[in-house]
């Protein structure tokens, strides 16, 4: 297809599903769906997300890439292959209606022949660009996120100098490991080499929040899940695991008016700091010997992606668990499975070894010499 000016122009339909939450419009994308959303700094998890879904193309409302720290979700996009039209404007989340054929033209959303936003069409080398630049922006953002996290350090210390109230639970983590599963950056890859330490050692599988949904994905079960629930499937929350609501300082509990609606049974935790952070406290309160950690953050890109200004809770929290807590990819990197497979065909070899020695030390000799004599007839056969 030609322009006005006989430039070529890229153009890519689909159906419209439109959503200001990206985590929740990935729920229902069908391949080839036009995603329409409203998230700036597009973050990585939610980038793969999109493209685990195989969206036909996506329209930003807001900038997929602010510049004001090096976030690679909008990479991972344009390496996929898939149109990214970025900073279309507000007003595309209320012109476009959930189900209308959309259609994009280089730069322009069109819905039923009109053109409803008009954004910047991008492509890999211009959010390459916008990333090196991002990089030498970040002396600023990283003092404002310095002080933020400052402050919260002076509202927060008693994560560490104090005891937080726990609820009791009929999960049992004493003596234990915990594997604690948030569904962020690298959880996939976390999971799958970590089979092997589930299945032998099963520790008490602990989800924050979605990662409930990651860990019956990979067919595991998880025996609590911990979190405000906004991104939990009901599914999930059905399986059978032990709830409990993470509740802000004040004894706001969002979660809990999801759960009583769900005729589920829950107990409470109000702490300040994120639910990632108080799931470590409460499986280091409950006496677990070791904290696995999968996907949670623990840089400030992660915490930045994720709109949070600052990580007090997340230094405070890993200085009182202290050597208890490992990431995942060092215990995937350490654990070798107890039965290795050069152990197994050893075993199976010897134990066919004994079979044929107790086969011949019991068979009587008649029904030895009549099995050699039908060996050498059968060879005599064959020479001839």
């Amino acid at each position: 297809m030609l322009g006005r000016k006989g430039a070529e122009v890229t153009v890519t339909s689909g159906t419209a599903r439109v959503d200001k939450r990206t985590k929740d419009l990935i729920k229902r994308l069908q391949p080839g769906d036009i995603a329409v959303i409203d998230h700036e700094d597009l973050d990585r998890v939610a980038a793969e997300g999109l493209i685990e879904a195989r969206v036909g193309g996506i329209v930003n409302a807001a900038r997929s890439m602010s510049g004001r720290y090096p976030n690679v979700g909008p990479l991972l996009i344009a390496a996929a292959g898939i149109p990214l039209v970025d900073h279309a404007g507000g007003q595309v989340m209320d012109l476009v209606r959930e189900g209308v054929l959309a259609r994009l033209e280089d730069g322009d959303l069109v819905v039923e022949g009109a053109v409803v936003g008009k954004g910047v069409r991008q492509s890999l080398r211009s959010l390459e660009d916008a990333y090196e630049q991002s990089k030498q922006a970040m002396g600023d953002e990283l003092e404002r996120f310095a002080e933020n996290t400052l402050e919260y350090l002076r509202r927060e210390r008693h994560l560490v100098v104090g005891d937080l109230p726990m609820p009791d639970l009929r999960t049992s983590l004493k003596g234990r490991h915990a594997l604690i599963v948030v569904r962020g950056v690298d959880y996939k890859e976390d999971l799958a080499h970590l089979r092997s330490y589930v299945r032998e050692i099963r520790p008490v599988l602990v989800a924050v929040d979605g990662g409930a949904d990651a860990l019956l994905e990979f067919g595991m079960r998880p025996d609590l899940i911990i979190g405000d629930f906004d991104s939990v499937s009901t599914d999930s929350l059905q399986c059978g695991a032990e709830l409990v609501v993470h509740a802000y300082p004040g004894g706001d509990a969002p979660g809990a008016a999801r759960l009583d609606a769900l005729g589920l049974s829950y107990k409470v935790l109000e702490a300040p700091g994120t639910s990632e952070d108080i799931a470590m406290l409460l499986a280091d309160n409950k006496g677990a010997d070791l904290l696995v950690a999968v996907g949670t953050h623990a840089s400030m890109v992660e915490f930045l992606d994720k709109g949070r200004a600052g990580m007090a809770s997340t230094f405070l929290v890993r200085l009182k668990v202290g050597e208890k807590l490992v990431d995942a990819k060092g215990v995937s990197r350490l654990y070798e499975s107890r039965i290795r497979k050069r152990d197994m065909t050893f075993f199976l070899l010897a134990a066919m070894l004994c079979f044929v020695v107790v086969v011949v030390a019991l068979t009587p000799s008649v029904f030895l010499d009549g099995f050699w004599v039908l060996l050498r007839d059968a060879w005599r056969s064959i020479v001839r």
